[in-house]
């Protein structure tokens, strides 16, 4: 249990630490970070419960103040903003990265994670993402989704990160890659 809540902690800050990466700010209010990083690498390496729980408590440090995304934000203020869908979606899109690396076995872990990384982090989290867009920005979800699409090169290079970084982190120290040893 304390270990849990450890690496819960420990992830949660390793989010807010890629915030301090100086954001890309584009026309429409949602900036190009280095977090979603952070959230493929809670699902990849923690799994679905651990790793929501850690982007959860990083979320919860932001709505009472924190100033911990990307560019000093924080409060409940950004959940009123256009990057509203992808701040809700970040917990749905690291539970599902998780799911996938701990059900999928069959394959190199590598090549597990990044696809988990592309389906849960980049694909769950532009449906949500997308669609709050479309509310804040008053644009069609075509017009949200044809915005959305600078984000996409920059996500796949992170999917990518983050699937090295698992499996090098697995060949290291395998023990420490959790979405692996708890489910069978």
């Amino acid at each position: 249990m304390e270990k849990n809540v450890t690496l819960i902690a420990l992830f949660a800050a390793l989010i807010a630490a890629l915030g301090l990466i100086p954001p890309v700010s584009l026309g429409f209010g949602v900036p190009i970070t280095a977090q979603t990083l952070g959230v493929m690498l809670c699902g990849t390496i923690l799994g679905a419960r651990r790793g929501t729980f850690a982007v959860l408590l990083f979320l919860l440090l932001v709505a009472i103040g924190l100033p911990l995304l990307s560019g000093g934000r924080g409060g409940l203020g950004v959940f009123a903003g256009p990057s509203v869908g992808f701040l809700v979606g970040w917990p749905i899109g690291a539970f599902v990265t998780g799911l996938i690396v701990e059900k999928w076995r069959g394959a190199p872990l590598m090549i597990v994670a990044g696809v988990a990384a592309v389906l849960g982090s980049i694909i769950v989290m532009y449906v949500f993402g997308i669609t709050g867009m479309a509310i804040m920005l008053d644009k069609t979800l075509l017009q949200a989704a044809g915005i959305a699409m600078v984000y996409i090169p920059g996500d796949l290079l992170k999917a990518g990160i983050a699937a090295m970084l698992t499996s090098a982190l697995a060949t290291a120290r395998p023990a420490s890659v959790l979405s692996r040893l708890n489910a069978q």
